[in-house]
């Protein structure tokens, strides 16, 4: 103080945020962020003997939520602090900043950082002091508490209704549009999903199925994040398995792990779904290995070296523009000949003998009829045991239900020593309803599985039944699925010359040696 005057206060420029979660009600005159601003505004012109004014600048985000920092003017907001155009954040209450105490957080530290001071003017404190600070992070762990209830009551309002069968929003899928928030059959579109079903129980690849699509020009959707979908005509193995494993078709609304019963019309029938599941399933524990490898080489997964107990794995060398494709003992491969002597097998030799055996097994040993009446005959009895269980276990889970609904109302009647002994029956209880319920599902899906073993039967029959003309016209990735469902192993024992072979892999029962030791024969031309 110099000659009796008092120093004024320096100017703080006070800037206002504003925000609400949607955007109803926006479009009116005086809406929600016009409230928000009037109030901080009041506040701010009651403090101007602290030198504190408004900034020119607006910062409104009308329909952004509080739960992510990803808000146009927020950020807008952000900068101007970074710029030091800012000292002075107001607002109207602590959650219109955000929700997320970790967010606000990281915000407060860059307020901080840039010496921004932080002020809600219907809560009566700032960041200033200690206090203020504390009030300030129990404000925000109620505010982050609140948005933590409505996301649990917004989870349990999807599922309940996916319970029902309710089509609950998310990505539309093949074959359906959405019409007043229901699910509606897209003939055209519905076309092509039975399409895709029919084309992979054929060919049993959803590479081929993909190609085959894409030739014949099928639209199919992509969906990018929240956006409509796209239309294209350029199919990939990923749509073709979506498509396939997408319970909807059939009728079902997913929850989960949960299927339940949709109130939208079915494209595919069940039995067909729950075929192709057990189909799908197979093909990734069975071939998950094989993916992206050259289908030519039919014996793979089936020829062992009979040395060393190995597998022969393919291998290729190219001179020139011709390839020369050969099977290599892996663990001569690996650790050379001191491992294994066995040299490598030239593949065409090795694959024109092991289906010459087979045209010979096909015409001599009845090979055929064998296979389809031990098929017949096993999956008849595994379904009569499946039938029984799926008959019987309804009843026991309806039992197991009733009984844990009588021990959680006694459980309030009980005093402590005994509720404690009724809470230990009831989770035992809850753990052999879960096992039974799913065995259940398990059963279904065996059921669904026996089927297929049946049509797979039927293919391998009618293949062997005219050998000839069948394998002339099978693509490479049926003529190794056929080799498979008919070999059980090809040993070779390179260097005594030797090749035996064992057939009918497919079916137990049939006999285990319809081709025995082959002698001395040339495996390598």
């Amino acid at each position: 103080m110099k000659n009796g005057t008092v120093k004024a206060p320096s100017a703080k420029r006070c800037a206002i945020y504003t925000r609400k979660s949607t955007s109803e009600g926006l479009e009116l005159e005086f809406n929600s962020l016009d409230a928000q601003r009037e109030a901080c505004e009041h506040y701010v012109r009651a403090q101007t003997h602290l030198g504190w004014k408004l900034a020119e600048q607006a910062y409104d985000d009308g329909g952004f939520t509080g739960a992510n920092l990803d808000r146009p003017a927020f950020q807008r907001l952000l900068a101007d602090i970074e710029a030091r155009r800012v000292d002075v954040v107001v607002v109207y209450k602590v959650d219109r900043l955000s929700r997320s105490l970790l967010d606000f957080a990281r915000v407060m530290d860059r307020f901080n950082q840039a010496k921004v001071d932080f002020v809600s003017v219907t809560q009566n404190f700032s960041t200033a002091d200690a206090m203020g600070r504390l009030t300030l992070n129990m404000l925000m762990s109620f505010a982050e508490f609140e948005r933590e209830m409505i996301a649990e009551r917004t989870r349990d309002k999807i599922a309940a209704s996916r319970r029902r069968g309710k089509w609950t929003g998310g990505p539309v899928p093949l074959g359906y549009d959405v019409k007043d928030k229901h699910l509606v059959v897209n003939e055209l579109e519905a076309v092509t999903v039975r399409e895709v079903f029919d084309l992979y129980e054929q060919h049993r690849s959803t590479l081929a199925v993909a190609q085959l699509l894409t030739e014949r020009r099928r639209a199919t959707k992509r969906h990018r994040g929240r956006g409509k979908p796209r239309e294209t005509f350029v199919w990939t193995k990923d749509d073709v398995t979506r498509v396939l494993r997408n319970p909807l078709c059939a009728g079902w609304m997913r929850l989960r792990d949960e299927l339940h019963e949709g109130e939208h019309q079915a494209i595919i029938d069940r039995a067909t779904f729950n075929r192709v599941r057990a189909l799908l399933d197979g093909a990734v524990r069975n071939g998950s290995s094989n993916r992206g490898r050259n289908p030519s080489y039919i014996l793979r997964g089936v020829l062992f070296c009979a040395y060393c107990g190995s597998a022969f794995t393919p291998a290729s060398t190219r001179k020139g523009s011709r390839e020369f494709r050969y099977y290599r003992c892996v663990k001569r491969d690996k650790g050379g000949t001191d491992q294994c002597p066995a040299r490598q097998l030239p593949a065409q030799a090795i694959e024109e003998y092991v289906v010459e055996r087979l045209r010979e097994a096909a015409v001599t040993n009845s090979l055929a009829e064998a296979i389809t009446a031990s098929v017949k005959a096993r999956v008849e009895a595994r379904r009569k045991d499946l039938l029984i269980e799926r008959r019987d276990l309804p009843a026991k889970i309806a039992k197991l239900t009733g009984e844990g609904r009588g021990l959680a109302d006694n459980v309030r009647d009980i005093n402590a020593p005994g509720r404690k002994f009724l809470e230990e029956r009831f989770e035992k209880l809850g753990e052999h309803l879960g096992h039974l319920e799913a065995r259940l599902a398990e059963v279904e899906r065996e059921l669904a599985s026996l089927q297929n073993v049946e049509v797979e039967a039927g293919w391998v029959a009618q293949c062997l039944a005219d050998f000839n003309t069948c394998w002339d016209v099978l693509t490479p990735e049926n003529r190794g699925r056929l080799i498979r469902a008919l070999v059980h192993r090809i040993e070779v024992d390179e260097p005594a010359n030797r090749v035996e072979m064992r057939v009918a892999s497919f079916a137990a029962e049939v006999p285990q040696r319809v081709v025995a030791a082959v002698g001395a024969r040339e495996a390598s031309p």
